[in-house]
């Protein structure tokens, strides 16, 4: 039987606004030895190790990679422009991968990121929660099996804080991009109006963002998006409508239907948690909705492994609700399972980019003032991120 190397990188040197606990996604799985961990900064670095059960200490990646025979490596950083300089390194050398999200901020280095895994034969799963949470994938069962009737709309928030608008659209609203498309497939086209300070933006509009993502522009973000069978999508952001104190959530999505109405907020950071809720009346949400929560079955299973350790939640770089864990955990068995059979994993680079080409959509709608329909084209020759050195007009041609 096969024992499994993993490998961990997770530089606390580098400031980060929070991560996902992508370093115990691993812990407690069957036949699975974390045996090097990677930080630059050795403070405290004994009980770094022992939450991860990591063996033992780099301060750099090369020096892992060249110490250790690792099957995975695990890439925590939620910063894209960390992503393919270590991701390159991983693939030459046959390594497969779990590597938070957002992938990257440039569809040429997505592409090439895709083309250098393909060209390894390794495997690359994305941390996206939705596609494992029970919570996440409850509501897919659900619209699938009718539940609702026909979808007719998706309301997705973000979370609205003080990244609200463009980067709360890029950090956040990649899981809401993500799920529509898990939810509905490939979108057709969307329309979009960025503003900042109440005015649309424009190409030479800048706004000073708080994760190292930018250069961006926009504090307040509408879109709509064309699914197929007529169903639209919708996201939003405001900058600075969040209000710690009242515990109430923007961020997640409402699915209504000719039949009913699905909603959950995405919560990760406040009590009480809100569960996944249905209204059955096929009123407007806004009218005579009255929900009632969604009782979850469990039908997972992950043959050997130990009860997941939910002490951990809410230390440093873990969040406060399980379900992350829980989703973190199952991406983890799924990318072995996956290496094992040949498979590819439920979120591969492959998804993490076409929900980046989605806000890329964002934004060349409202640059352009019209629809745009997807696939995306002109983007080829630019590999900067999506407001550098002309790349949302590359977008716009022709």
């Amino acid at each position: 039987m096969k024992h499994w190397k993993i490998g961990i990188v997770l530089d606390s040197a580098k400031p980060s606004l929070g991560l996902h606990g992508l370093h115990v996604a691993f812990n407690g799985l069957p036949n699975v030895q974390v045996v090097g961990y990677v930080d630059s900064n050795e403070q405290d670095i004994e009980q770094k190790l022992a939450v991860c059960h990591a063996q033992k200490h780099y301060t750099t990646l090369e020096q892992m990679l060249d110490s250790e025979e690792l099957d995975i490596v695990v890439i925590c950083s939620r910063n894209p422009a960390d992503h393919w300089p270590m991701i390159k390194p991983i693939a030459q050398r046959g390594i497969h991968m779990y590597c938070d999200k957002p992938l990257t901020l440039s569809l040429k280095e997505a592409d090439k990121i895709i083309a250098l895994t393909q060209k390894h034969q390794v495997k690359m799963c994305i941390a996206q929660p939705i596609r494992n949470a029970l919570v996440f994938r409850t509501m897919k069962t659900m619209i699938d099996a009718g539940e609702i009737g026909k979808p007719l709309t998706a309301y997705g928030r973000g979370k609205c804080d003080h990244r609200g608008g463009a980067e709360d659209l890029i950090t956040l609203g990649i899981h809401l991009m993500d799920w529509q498309r898990f939810l509905f497939g490939d979108p057709q086209s969307v329309w979009a109006n960025i503003s900042q300070d109440g005015k649309p933006i424009t190409a030479s509009t800048r706004i000073e963002t708080v994760e190292p993502i930018g250069p961006l522009a926009g504090d307040s973000v509408m879109a709509c998006f064309n699914f197929a069978n007529d169903v639209r999508g919708l996201f939003e952001s405001r900058r600075g409508l969040f209000d710690m104190q009242s515990g109430y959530i923007h961020m997640g999505l409402t699915v209504v239907g000719t039949k009913g109405t699905l909603s959950l907020r995405f919560n990760d950071s406040l009590k009480p948690v809100y569960d996944l809720r249905i209204s059955r009346l096929p009123a407007p949400p806004e009218d005579q909705a009255a929900y009632e929560p969604v009782k979850l079955h469990e039908t997972r299973e992950i043959p050997g492994a130990e009860p997941l350790d939910e002490s951990l939640c809410g230390t440093r770089n873990i969040p406060r609700e399980p379900f992350i864990l829980q989703a973190n955990r199952y991406s983890a068995w799924n990318l072995i399972q996956c290496i094992e059979n040949d498979q590819q994993p439920n979120c591969t680079p492959h998804h993490a980019r076409n929900a980046l080409e989605m806000i890329y959509g964002v934004f060349a709608a409202s640059l352009s003032g019209k629809q745009v329909s997807f696939p995306l084209t002109g983007y080829e020759t630019s590999d900067k991120s999506m407001l550098d050195n002309g790349v949302i007009d590359l977008l716009l041609r022709p």
